[in-house]
């Protein structure tokens, strides 16, 4: 059987595959460049693990408490020497992206403190963490306020009102990386680096953290590397490497990683406790393999801003641009567009591609989100997946991709239910 005929056999029709093709052979210096990036980035994860002297004993269960668990702390130092930091937590406690976010941010604010976002509200879930909408146990029940500050209508920093908006009170400034539920740009690292630089210069102890969320191994650079005080992950997205079957990281200067792990234990355990359950070796080899694994969801990402662009939809990034995260979002303006983009990305998987994805009121969101995700992971967004809150403008947002073969199996799969539901054609093309 040829590559066609599979293709094929998978739902995939000869006009999908030939449109598809003509696109992709224009990518192939845009793909280079991905892999000479990953590669860096690979030597530098194996690198921090030969300097940590990694050794299989490394890779044994803890139970209990956890104490003395050298496979855990090994782990993190690893983790530190890769986003260069002085410290990391790096837990299966974390249960997710918001969690690890919540644990950093109420582990080093205070009553009468405030934070400020300086790119307009924050991912949804977070809303709740912070009270911007009413929730039990939100920072701000512990009296802790929130100021933001919205981007430019270009999407980048207000640098003018952000001056104005720091005061003796603010105490974190949190940084979203990715666009979330936007339409914004994604920040580079450099940018990122830029605002540091201007608001450190304004209150140097201000505490500067980063929501790194879909950013890891994407660029050369980390947040930690340019004046981050914390950045702040989830190990089912990028640095898991598809492996890690939960968990979070937050790393950073020391304090504010101390201040983070007793919110996460308690006071005077700190980061003393916590077994690791026999993950470690899913963990280190997940980091091991995240640059190569983040390199394939990039290729998909940038191959389906150049198939949709193409087809007249909306998207951002373009398909030229450089990327930051690996989120592509593209704007269909129907629900039926997201919903059937959506069913397209599940019918691709390895796992429940059975199941056809609807809409549902998922926690944590003000809208019926819809989420299409046939992974080994439940909720692993490192992992083929595509997701979208049903409301204006109607985009969704597809990321990961374990393999590059697998990403571009899924876009396919996403057009072709497109045009089933006759969303888009092309005929016209």
């Amino acid at each position: 059987m040829d590559l066609e005929t599979m293709y094929q056999s998978l739902g995939v029709s000869s006009q999908v595959l030939d449109f598809a093709k003509k696109i992709e052979d224009t990518l192939k210096d845009r793909f280079e460049a991905i892999d000479s990036r990953a590669e860096y980035n690979q030597l530098k994860v194996v690198k921090a693990m030969q300097e940590c002297r990694v050794s299989d004993i490394h890779f044994a269960a803890t139970t209990g408490y956890g104490y003395n668990d050298l496979g855990r702390d090994t782990l993190e130092d690893v983790f530190a020497r890769v986003f260069q930091t002085e410290s990391a937590l790096v837990r299966p406690q974390l249960i997710s992206g918001t969690h690890a976010l919540h644990i950093a941010l109420s582990g080093n604010l205070r009553p009468g403190d405030e934070l400020l976002s300086p790119n307009g509200k924050p991912y949804d879930t977070l809303e709740e963490v912070i009270g911007i909408r009413e929730s039990v146990g939100s920072l701000k029940e512990y009296g802790v306020s929130y100021r933001q500050v919205d981007l430019l209508p270009d999407g980048t920093f207000d640098f003018e009102n952000i001056a104005r908006a720091v005061n003796e009170k603010t105490k974190v400034m949190t940084i979203q990386r990715s666009k979330g539920y936007a339409s914004r740009p994604t920040f580079s690292v450099e940018q990122i680096g830029e605002l540091i630089v201007f608001v450190k210069k304004i209150k140097p102890d201000l505490i500067c953290m980063v929501d790194n969320c879909y950013g890891e191994f994407v660029e050369t650079l980390e947040p930690t590397q340019v004046g981050a005080d914390m950045a702040v992950g989830s190990l089912i997205k990028n640095p898991g490497g598809g492996l890690a079957p939960i968990g979070g990281y937050i790393v950073g200067r020391k304090e504010c990683v101390d201040r983070a792990s007793f919110r996460l234990s308690a006071p005077g355990l700190g980061r003393e406790v916590g077994a690791s359950l026999g993950l470690n070796q899913s963990f280190y080899q997940g980091l091991f393999l995240s640059p190569t694994v983040v390199a394939g969801a990039l290729k998909g990402a940038i191959f389906a801003a150049n198939i949709y662009e193409k087809l007249g939809f909306s998207v951002v990034p373009d398909g030229r641009e450089e990327r930051h995260d690996i989120i592509q979002s593209v704007t269909f303006g129907t629900p039926e567009g997201v919903i059937a983009f959506c069913q397209g990305i599940q019918a691709a998987a390895p796992v429940d591609s059975f199941v056809t994805p609807e809409p549902w009121d998922m926690p944590g969101y003000d809208a019926p989100v819809i989420m299409a995700a046939g992974a080994f992971v439940q909720g692993s967004s490192i992992e083929l997946s595509a997701d979208a809150p049903i409301k204006p403008p109607y985009a969704v947002y597809f990321q990961g991709g374990l393999t590059w073969y697998h990403a571009k199996l899924g876009v396919l799969m996403s057009l072709q239910k497109l045009i089933e539901a006759g969303v888009c054609s092309l005929k016209i093309l």
